[in-house]
């Protein structure tokens, strides 16, 4: 395996006399910035304007919306209920079963579907501490002050994480039907729950690293561990509720003919009814800093000790979303990642670069590029949703249809429109069979993967 390795820091003369000769603000300055800002009357005007509603309202381009109405020449037939993940991070979680559930629909005819995200949760957080855990030992030497001992304690048991990710915890756990796991409080709301697993596993760090300081074997710290990992698992059952190991899976399809499968264990409910082979999906990544048909990972990302872990193989953007829009048009839906954040006027569902005016307001346009954005940190993959649909014109995609997760009263009933600039500027990943993809591309996987630092960009879904 490759390994980029950060140069290690060092202080230059240039820097230290840049430190220690910092220009300050001045009253001068600021009675002249004052002067050219008062000089300009539309200043004024903007000041009205903006003070009282959002950059994205207040600056949305009537045009924008307007060129780009939500209707696509290709869409899915299935439109299933939009699902909310309330106020928690679960949006891969989300998206991923959001697409299970549309081939269940399809085979059993079924006018609604929901699965357990609950479920795939509750196991994400338990093999998450695991994992941490782990990784305190095997950084148990290295200085706890060090960049990446502080990156692991930072966030160790967070709501995110990346399509392998929640690949290793279908195969391992299984799935169950949502009404078999419902949602707790704490589920839709995890942040209470999130802080004290982390506090406690903060607690078990510090226990490790000295019990490993005074020369406890491998088993010793291991078999701690493990009375660790019951904590945790009680903290979960309280909050969330103990998983079903069996569960009835029952439903009227759409035909008003009954069905009821008793006894189903939630992996074999996993195997013999959602019938999706996830470990065939291959995940694609757009990052133009580094070399494409290269294959990625992120040091430290990842959830279940004995998955393989995370895997990217980077394309350019055109090859992207030829791949995304064949198979869209073939009437399956594509998971992706992107930065929500950018651009997006909410109130009409809509993700476009040309939005929001900015430059009308503060005599500026944004104009980074992408590989710019993500080396300076303006960006990264922040949200997970669905593609279900493409509008093409001439031969080329204008605009993609999105199925959301925050519930049906946000965008246009729970979708998104993205234009075509907005996906090669702000997508970042989608996930595609092996099937969907040249054997060029799928023969990537077989390379050693570069290994990207922890707290990289490409791994931020998961932070």
């Amino acid at each position: 395996m490759t390994v980029l390795r950060l140069n290690p820091s060092a202080t230059s003369s240039y820097g230290r006399h840049m430190r220690n000769t910092m220009d300050k603000v001045t009253a001068t300055q600021l009675s002249t910035y004052n002067d050219e800002f008062n000089a300009d009357v539309k200043n004024k005007l903007a000041t009205l304007t903006i003070s009282r509603d959002s950059y994205s309202e207040a600056l949305g381009d009537r045009s924008s919306y307007l060129q780009h109405p939500a209707v696509f020449s290709h869409k899915l037939s299935i439109d299933p209920p939009i699902t909310n993940q309330k106020r928690s991070g679960r949006c891969w979680i989300f998206a991923c079963l959001n697409i299970l559930r549309l081939q269940m629909m399809q085979e059993y005819k079924l006018e609604e579907l929901e699965l357990s995200q609950p479920f795939v949760f509750f196991y994400d957080k338990l093999e998450k501490a695991n994992w941490f855990l782990e990784n305190v030992l095997a950084t148990a030497d290295e200085d706890v002050d060090g960049r990446v001992v502080q990156y692991l304690l930072k966030d160790p048991v967070n709501d995110g994480g990346q399509f392998d990710m929640i690949v290793a915890l279908l195969e391992k756990y299984g799935v169950v039907p949502k009404e078999a796991y419902p949602e707790t409080f704490h589920t839709s709301n995890s942040g209470e729950m999130d802080a004290l697993i982390t506090s406690r596993l903060r607690e078990f760090a510090v226990q490790l690293r000295q019990a490993q300081a005074e020369g406890k074997s491998v088993e010793e710290l291991r078999e701690r561990k493990r009375g660790m990992l019951a904590e945790v698992h009680r903290v979960l059952v309280v909050s969330l509720g103990q998983p079903p190991e069996r569960v009835t899976w029952a439903f009227y399809n759409k035909d008003k003919k009954f069905h009821e499968f008793r006894g189903i264990s939630p992996l074999e409910f996993y195997k013999s009814y959602v019938k999706v082979d996830c470990t065939r999906l291959v995940s694609l990544i757009n990052d133009p800093r580094n070399a494409y048909m290269r294959k990625y990972t992120v040091q430290y990302l990842g959830n279940v000790a004995e998955a393989q872990g995370v895997r990217y193989v980077n394309v350019d953007i055109e090859s992207m979303k030829q791949y995304a829009s064949r198979v869209i048009q073939s009437g399956r839906p594509v998971w992706f990642g992107c930065d929500v954040g950018k651009f997006r006027i909410s109130s009409k569902g809509l993700l476009d670069c040309k939005a929001i005016d900015y430059k009308s307001a503060f005599n500026f346009a944004l104009g980074s590029t992408k590989a710019q954005r993500l080396q300076y940190g303006d960006s990264a993959m922040t949200h997970a949703m669905v593609l279900t649909g493409v509008h093409i014109e001439d031969d080329r995609p204008v605009r993609w249809r999105v199925e959301n997760s925050w519930g049906d009263a946000s965008g246009v009933k729970g979708y998104l429109t993205l234009t075509d600039e907005w996906f090669s500027e702000y997508v970042y990943q989608i996930v595609l069979d092996k099937s969907d993809l040249p054997q060029r591309v799928v023969d990537v996987l077989d390379q050693d993967a570069v290994e990207l630092p922890p707290w990289d960009p490409m791994g931020a879904l998961a932070q």
